[in-house]
């Protein structure tokens, strides 16, 4: 079995506790966040953001068969998961259906066949923008906490992207945290995070200032990118966008240009306690059967995202 790294290690989904409580699924190593939902006193739960990731697959229908006390469990499971599509239905039998088209790159294709419009800015961006790899992504705390700021108040960020300070730096301490940082004149202008976990290194967060948007820095960062991962990992996971009405269409084509495949990322949902679903379901003003659970689709309204994941 690989060493625990990125989204499958308990420290990241520490970091995420401001969102809800860290429970272990014993058997998978699987970790979730348990929610109280509000008025009821019942809790339901919710996977790690951006993806839910386990040791061993194989045991996770196992796991959610001992669950007595939550409500419902809703996940995005890694698309590099060790899974099928019966293991999936088997574990979630409420609901498996194709969520978001993450864009990969396969590192075994030449760099070369990146989009011309992408080399270009990037060959540009670079003749000003110089990265490196942040030795210790500890000591980059101060600095990402405040280039994540100027993110959140740029995209007017809520909910479960809105990362306070505390937990961007307890997302920096998790085990295969790589951390590329983009410099003009000396100064920070950029940073991309990856988790690197067994032969997959996933795009996690990036942010820029002012300065960084002006150069053009995302384009150096992802050139950067494609240049240091083959000698660490095969494949890069570039995150959701295809299909994900929640990301803007420039961002979606930024994505594509570096990509050369798709794989594609499941919502999934379970319901422990049907009679306390329906309940919730039915007194849901705003209550839309595309979202799960259900009796959160009003959170989804105010904050404009299609699920609770």
């Amino acid at each position: 079995m690989k060493p625990a790294a990125g989204y499958r290690h308990p420290a990241y989904i520490e970091a995420l506790s401001e969102f809800g409580n860290p429970r272990e699924l014993p058997r998978s190593g699987g970790w979730i966040l348990a929610r109280e939902i509000a008025g009821t006193g019942r809790t339901d739960a919710t996977g790690a953001y951006p993806l839910f990731a386990c040791h061993d697959w194989h045991e996770l229908e196992a796991d959610l068969r001992d669950v007595q006390d939550l409500v419902s469990l809703v996940v995005v499971p890694d698309p590099f998961g060790d899974h099928d599509l019966p293991l999936l239905r088997r574990s979630f039998p409420n609901l498996v259906r194709p969520f978001k088209e993450h864009f990969v790159r396969d590192l075994s294709v030449p760099a070369d066949s990146v989009s011309s419009h992408h080399r270009y800015y990037a060959r540009r961006a670079r003749r000003s923008v110089h990265v490196d790899v942040c030795d210790e992504p500890l000591d980059f705390a101060d600095e990402w906490a405040e280039l994540y700021g100027n993110l959140i108040e740029r995209h007017r960020l809520t909910g479960r992207h809105a990362f306070s300070p505390e937990s961007l730096a307890a997302q920096l301490r998790t085990p295969g945290m790589v951390v590329l940082r983009a410099r003009y004149r000396g100064a920070t202008v950029g940073a991309h995070l990856w988790y690197v976990d067994g032969d997959v290194a996933y795009s996690h967060l990036a942010a820029m200032n002012t300065v960084g948007y002006e150069l053009s820095a995302s384009y150096a960062l992802y050139s950067f990118a494609l240049q240091h991962f083959p000698d660490v990992v095969s494949q890069l996971d570039l995150g959701g966008g295809a299909g994900d009405g929640d990301v803007p269409p420039g961002l979606i084509q930024f994505k594509r240009g570096w990509s050369n495949g798709f794989r594609t990322a499941s919502l999934c949902g379970r319901v422990f306690d049907p009679v306390t679903y329906d309940e919730l379901a039915t007194a849901t003003p705003r209550a839309c059967e595309q979202y799960f659970p259900v009796y959160r689709a009003d959170d989804a309204a105010l904050t404009g995202r299609r699920s609770s994941q």
